[in-house]
């Protein structure tokens, strides 16, 4: 069922993540964060916003499977970012986590992220929140359905987005798309537009606060 879910469009499952709790398990112990804030990232030819834009590469290919995959990149030479993998097999979408409370295991996250200055900091903002549960590229396409490693509960019931805007980061002519989805909490991460600046081809419509 939970799978079943995460079978639709990003921009229509990324609001039912929110609410929902991702526990990462290492040798060091567990953390789990409640989802606060999303966005959404549409397939080949869709989204200008999206790594999948242009089809699929090396880089992107998680993006292309199972709804449930998780698909973790590296950004700037120094960020993990971790994304939900939605939509159909062989179709890429996927689901960018930007922000979430830590409600397990806190003082591991805090060992994590000893900057933080306050708990609604540990994991606000999309490299926090690796970074407060542990995630890296050794989780790129872990199952978060059937792994014991990293686990996704979805929320029972749906929770109405009190925030809905552009994505942050995202410039070009994705940058009005408003696919990103927030609660009304103090964990959530503040919007930035897209600062100009010049881009490679491939990630010219890629904004600096890890789009995906």
């Amino acid at each position: 069922m939970s799978r079943r879910l995460l079978s639709g469009h990003a921009s229509v499952v990324a609001p039912r993540l929110l609410g929902s709790v991702l526990t990462v398990t290492g040798a060091d112990g567990s953390v789990s964060v409640r989802i606060t804030e999303v966005e959404a990232y549409g397939g080949v030819g869709e989204d200008p916003g999206s790594h999948a834009f242009r089809g699929k590469t090396s880089r992107n290919a998680t993006m292309f499977d199972a709804p449930g995959s998780l698909y973790v990149y590296f950004t700037y030479g120094m960020h993990w970012c971790a994304n939900v993998v939605v939509g159909l097999e062989g179709e890429a979408g996927a689901v960018l986590l930007r922000a979430g409370e830590v409600i397990e295991g806190i003082d591991l996250a805090r060992v994590r992220r000893p900057k933080a200055i306050r708990d609604r900091d540990l994991a606000r903002g999309p490299a926090r929140l690796t970074v407060a549960l542990g995630l890296d590229g050794s989780h790129d396409g872990v199952d978060v359905f059937n792994s014991s490693a990293v686990c996704l509960t979805l929320a029972r019931r749906p929770i109405v987005p009190t925030i809905i805007s552009p994505r942050t980061g995202v410039g070009g002519p994705g940058a009005q798309t408003p696919w990103r989805f927030a609660l009304d909490d103090p964990t959530v991460s503040p919007y930035r537009p897209a600062a100009p600046r010049a881009h490679s081809p491939e990630r010219r419509s890629v904004g600096k606060d890890a789009g995906l």
